[in-house]
Formats: structure tokens, sequence, C-alpha cells
């Protein structure tokens, strides 16, 4: 028994290595065969299909980036849109703090100048009021110092000027009174 396995062994190594890469031909031909009919078998079947469904999510993602894109345009003209309301709000607000302002000076302005004419006013009043006060003071003084020069008179004279004549010489003392003041 050990001779048999010698000698296939020795069969074995006379053997050149390329016979134990290659597979033997009936079974190289199967192989190719069956290589060949799976090829068209995918070729014919799950390639359109794969190429179908490739296409597909292709045209998805050209989809979803043109959505992307036009969100994304979107989403910056909210943006501009946003930041033009803010400016046009934030100088609507200036400008109404600034016509606030001008509005509280004008005012203001206006209050002083009421003030200033009413002081002026009060003013000229206590002027006229005040001369003509003086002016009634003045005649009743007058009038005081012309019964009183009457009365001296009266003792005075007492009895040779007549009552008509009395009048013409009080009224020309008033009238002398009258140039000093």
């Amino acid at each position: 028994m050990f001779e048999l396995f010698y000698a296939l062994e020795e069969a074995a190594e006379e053997s050149s290595g390329i016979d134990l890469l290659l597979p033997e031909t009936s079974e190289l031909i199967a192989g190719i065969l069956a290589f060949s009919i799976i090829f068209l078998v995918v070729w014919k079947f799950a390639l359109p299909k794969l190429s179908q469904i490739l296409e597909a999510r292709q045209q998805a993602i050209t989809g979803q980036l043109t959505e992307a894109e036009s969100a994304k345009k979107e989403a910056e003209s909210l943006l501009d849109d946003y930041k033009e309301q803010v400016a046009g709000a934030r100088k609507e607000a200036n400008q109404i703090v600034d016509d606030a302002r001008q509005s509280g000076e004008a005012l203001r302005t206006d209050i002083v100048a009421k003030a200033d004419a009413e002081a002026a006013e009060i003013a000229e009043k206590a002027r006229k009021e005040a001369s003509a006060e003086r002016e009634r003071a003045a005649s009743r003084i007058r009038d005081e110092v012309a019964a009183l020069s009457l009365d001296v008179a009266q003792k005075v004279v007492a009895g040779t000027v007549d009552e008509g004549a009395q009048r013409d010489l009080v009224a020309r003392y008033i009238d002398d009174l009258g140039g000093m003041g």
C-alpha cells in the first residue's frame, strides 16, 4: 500500500504546477457558459433596473438640490426684506424721536414767548395802573389843595371877594400846581 501512495506522490510531483492552477477543460467550459448566462441575465434585466434606480436617485438628488437652492434664495430674500424692514423701522423711530424733539423745542419756545408776552403785558398794565393811580392821587391832592386854598382864601379875604372871583382864583392856583407836576 505504501507503494501505491509513493507512486501517486511521484506522479503528482512529475506533473507540472500549471495543471494544479488550471481547472479541467470541461469545468472551464461549464464555468464560462454559466458566467455568460449570468452576465446576460444581469445585462438584460438587472442592469436596466439598476440604471433606472440610479437615474431616479440622481433626479431626486438634483430636485432636492434645486429645492434647497430655491429655499436658500427665498431665505436670503426674506432676510434682506427683514433687514430692510428693521432699517426702515429704525429710521422711522429716529424720525419720530427727532420730530418729538423738534415739537418739544417749538412748544418750549412758544411757551417762553407767551410767558414773555404775558410778562410784558402785565408790566405794561402795572405801569398804566401806576400812572392812573398817580393821576388819581394828583387829582385828589389838587382837590384837597383847592379846598384848603379856598378855606384859607376865605379866611384871608373874609368877604371882600365874591364867590365867582374865588373860584377863578382857585382855578388859576390849580393850574399853577398842575404846571409844577
